[in-house]
């Protein structure tokens, strides 16, 4: 088949993969309210039955694109911390650059994925879990080592993540200016550790 004007190609088999990379082409440009099956197989070119053999319905390829999301998140967030050495603060500071950098990169995919891991498949909350795992078994390595305090390991986990979402929205609205992000970002990790800090990281002050 060849392709008309403005649609993407695909090899044989790889169909899935197309309709996926189209979903998040089209949810960058206008948004995931926007995003039909129908105009996604004019896309790559294909009939308009032909996603079904993928994707029952709308929803289960807005679910398979936010799990597809979270997983590109966890690998980023994992080599971060790879890459970072042994230290447990760059380790930290890297995982959370991590997610900040995805987050100001793919704003309107984060936004599907936050509001998709409550409200669709059990594959995608579960892959949710898995992306941010790294950063709460860092959170309970720091505990181990009374770096940080003790306490539910989520808990510390989610209020990190607040403080780090919240700079990552102000960016992405243009309230803060872009190049600030990582400057923040470093700021509010010093800040959660100093604060988070455990009994003998206190002595050591």
């Amino acid at each position: 088949m060849s392709d008309q004007p403005g649609q993407r190609r695909y090899h044989h088999g790889d169909l899935r993969a197309a309709l996926l990379d189209a979903a998040e082409h089209g949810v960058r440009t206008h948004g995931a309210a926007q995003l039909s099956l129908r105009d996604l197989a004019r896309e790559v070119g294909v009939s308009h039955a032909a996603p079904r053999r993928h994707f029952a319905d709308r929803q289960e390829l807005l679910d398979a694109l936010a799990e597809a999301g979270f997983t590109r998140l966890g690998e980023s967030i994992r080599r971060a911390m790879e890459e970072a050495g042994g230290g447990f603060a760059a380790r930290t500071r890297s995982a959370v650059s991590a997610f900040a950098h995805f987050a100001t990169e793919n704003p309107a995919l984060l936004e599907l994925m936050n509001s998709t891991k409550h409200q669709g498949a059990p594959s995608t909350a579960r892959a949710a879990e898995a992306a941010f795992e790294p950063i709460v078994e860092l959170i309970r390595e720091g505990q181990a080592e009374n770096v940080l305090e003790a306490g539910e390991p989520e808990d510390l986990g989610l209020i990190l993540y607040a403080t780090v979402n919240g700079i990552t929205m102000l960016v992405n609205t243009n309230r803060v200016p872009a190049g600030r992000l990582d400057e923040l970002t470093d700021t509010a990790v010093r800040q959660f550790l100093r604060g988070a800090a455990g009994e003998a990281g206190r002595r050591a002050r």
